[in-house]
């Protein structure tokens, strides 16, 4: 059975976790595995790998093969250099002591360089942040002397139109005081006289003189003489006689048999 040391990807979407695990080469990226051995997290600046440095060691010297990304991880962390200095031991080039020796010195210049990088993306970032921080106070500064030369532009107009409005009302007066003439040039409004053109209205006797020829219609009032009825009404309506002035008009029935007589004789 061929076994391979490779990823098995876990995790959210966008930001994976992987385990590195011993597996038969036919098996799922993800299925059945043999052993776990380590972790990868490709989410941290730098990326944080996690191995069993013994048990790589026995897996990578019984012959399991790496993939190519965990072959990076295994070289990263020694693994494959201490495999590489054992079997200068079985052929008998190095003791164990000389191997111990050359690795813990390869492991410390390593651990440096590491620190070094760790450090050295810490102070990146913080000087980022510093930069930004100034860039930020830099615009602050910039847009508050903006808005000072501002306000002075503007308090500065104020005061000259203060001191021009200050100045300006004695000539103003004088200008106003002259044109008072223009408003006793009124007797254009004196024109009115169009106004006392009402003796159009005096012509309303024409109006007058039409009844003056319906004359002869009200000769046939006998039609009034069909008052009864109104007469009915206040006897129905007994505080409606306190009208009776009315009745006092009666006369003018009596003047319509002169007018038929008047008519006969003609």
């Amino acid at each position: 059975m061929a076994t391979k040391i490779r990823l098995a990807r876990h995790g959210k979407k966008g930001k994976p976790f992987y385990h590195i695990v011993i597996a038969d080469s036919r098996a799922k990226r993800d299925g059945r595995y043999i052993e776990r051995i380590g972790s990868y997290d490709p989410n941290k600046n730098p990326a944080i790998i996690d191995i069993n440095f013994d048990r790589a060691l026995y897996w990578v010297g019984v012959g399991a093969q790496p993939t190519d990304t965990v072959r990076g991880m295994l070289s990263y962390r020694g693994v494959l250099y201490k495999n590489h200095l054992l079997k200068g031991v079985v052929k008998g080039a190095l003791t164990e002591a000389q191997v111990e020796d050359k690795f813990n010195k390869w492991m410390a210049e390593k651990d440096s360089k590491i620190e070094s990088k760790i450090s050295s993306l810490e102070n990146a970032e913080q000087k980022a942040i510093t930069d930004s921080l100034n860039a930020e106070k830099e615009k602050n500064a910039a847009r508050a002397k903006a808005i000072a030369e501002a306000e002075a532009v503007q308090i500065t107009k104020a005061e000259q139109e203060t001191a021009e409005s200050e100045d300006a009302p004695v000539a103003d007066e004088t200008p106003k005081a002259e044109e008072a003439p223009k408003v006793e040039d009124a007797p254009v409004a004196d024109e009115t006289p169009k106004v006392e053109e009402t003796p159009k209205a005096e012509e309303a006797p024409k109006a007058e003189e039409a009844p003056k020829e319906e004359a002869p219609s009200k000769e046939e009032t006998p039609k009034e003489e069909e008052t009864p009825k109104e007469e009915e009404t206040p006897a129905e309506e007994a505080p409606k006689e306190e009208e009776a002035p009315k009745e006092e008009e009666a006369p003018k029935e009596e003047e319509a048999p002169k007018e038929e007589e008047r008519k006969k004789e003609e």
